[in-house]
C-alpha cells in the first residue's frame, strides 16, 4: 500500500510539473505585445531601408521615374571610384574625423575634471558647457554662420587685436576649419557629461592611497585617473568617429559643401546625389561605401582600445 501511494505522488507531482504556468505564458506575451511598437519601427526605419540600399546599390533606380530600375551590376560603383568630387568628400571627412577626434574628446575631458570638483558654482559651470548640446544644430550652424561672416562678431573681435580676419566659410583654405572648431565647440558638453560619469566611478580610495605614496597631479592622473576611464574613453572614442563621419547638418547649412568643394562630405554628396539628382542607384552606391567604411573604423578603433587583459 505504502509502495503505491508513494507511486501515485510521484506520478501527481511529474503531472503537475508538466502543467502549463499560466502566469508565465501571460507574462511572455505582455512582454512581447510590449515590444512590438519598437520592433515594427526597427524594421521600417532600419532593416528595410538598409536592404533596399543593398538592392538599389546595383541599379539605374531613379526617385522620380517612369522607366523601371534595371540592374546594372557594379557600374555605380566604378563611376563612384572615377568622381573626384567623391574622393574630395572622402578626403575632407576623413579629415574633419581625424582633428574632431583628438580635440573633442581631449577638450570634452578638460572641462570634465574642471567640474569634478566640490565647490560652489560647479552646478552652474556643468550646465553652461553642456547647454550647445541641446540647443538644435540648425539653430547653432545659423548662429555661427552669421559670425563668421566677414563682418561677422569673430572677425570684429580679431579687428580689436589689429588683425585681419578672413572670410572663414568663403575660403577653400578655411572653411572645413571653421565647420570643425564650431563642432568640437557644440558636441564638447555631451562628452564632457561622459568623462564627468567615468571619473565618478573611480574610488576614491585609489587617489588617497596615491597621495600617501607622494604622487602629484600628473601622476594621480597618469596611473589612477586615466587607466579608470578605459571603458570610458572606449565609448567616447568609438560615438565621436561614428558622429565624425556622419557629418551633414552643419555642412548643408553653412557652406552647402562649398567653396569647390572644400567641405563636401560623403553623407552630404550621398543626400544631394539622391534627393537633388534624384539618382537612388548612386546614392545608394555611396550610402553602401559610407556604411563599409564606417564598419571598417569601427572595428578597428574598437580593436585599438580593446581591453587587452580581459580573456
Amino acid at each position: 500500500m505504502t509502495t503505491i501511494t508513494a507511486a501515485e505522488n510521484a506520478s501527481a507531482v511529474a503531472g503537475r510539473r508538466r502543467e502549463p504556468v499560466k502566469g508565465s505564458r501571460s507574462s511572455t506575451t505582455t512582454a512581447l505585445l510590449m515590444l512590438a511598437p519598437a520592433g515594427v519601427l526597427l524594421i521600417t526605419f532600419l532593416l528595410i531601408p538598409i536592404g533596399l540600399t543593398f538592392g538599389l546599390a546595383f541599379t539605374n533606380a531613379r526617385l522620380i521615374s517612369p522607366r523601371p530600375a534595371e540592374f546594372i551590376g557594379v557600374d555605380n560603383f566604378v563611376r563612384l571610384f572615377e568622381d573626384d568630387t567623391f574622393w574630395a568628400s572622402l578626403r575632407n571627412t576623413i579629415i574633419f574625423a581625424a582633428v574632431i577626434v583628438p580635440v573633442q574628446s581631449a577638450c570634452a575631458l578638460g572641462l570634465a575634471l574642471l567640474v569634478n570638483v566640490k565647490m560652489r558654482g560647479t552646478n552652474f559651470f556643468r550646465t553652461v558647457y553642456f547647454l550647445p548640446v541641446v540647443t538644435s544644430m540648425v539653430v547653432v550652424s545659423m548662429l555661427w554662420l552669421f559670425m563668421y561672416q566677414k563682418n561677422g562678431l569673430i572677425n570684429q573681435v580679431l579687428t580689436t587685436f589689429g588683425i585681419e580676419g578672413p572670410d572663414w566659410l568663403g575660403d577653400p583654405k578655411t572653411a572645413l576649419l571653421a565647420i570643425i572648431l564650431m563642432s568640437a565647440w557644440q558636441a564638447m558638453g555631451f562628452h564632457m557629461v561622459i568623462w564627468l560619469s567615468g571619473l565618478q566611478t573611480i574610488p576614491g580610495e585609489l587617489y588617497e592611497a596615491a597621495e600617501l605614496d607622494g604622487a602629484g597631479t600628473w601622476e594621480k592622473f597618469r596611473y589612477v585617473t586615466w587607466p579608470g576611464l578605459r571603458a570610458t574613453r572606449t565609448f567616447i572614442l568609438i560615438t565621436i568617429t561614428i558622429s565624425a563621419f556622419a557629418l551633414f547638418t552643419q555642412v548643408n547649412i553653412m557652406t552647402q559643401g562649398g567653396p569647390l568643394d572644400s567641405t563636401s562630405t560623403v553623407v552630404l554628396m550621398a543626400v544631394r546625389t539622391g534627393f537633388q539628382q534624384q539618382q537612388t542607384g548612386y546614392a545608394s552606391a555611396i550610402s553602401l561605401v559610407f556604411f563599409v567604411l564606417v564598419l571598417a573604423v569601427t572595428l578597428v578603433n574598437r580593436y585599438l582600445t580593446r581591453d587587452k587583459d580581459a580573456r
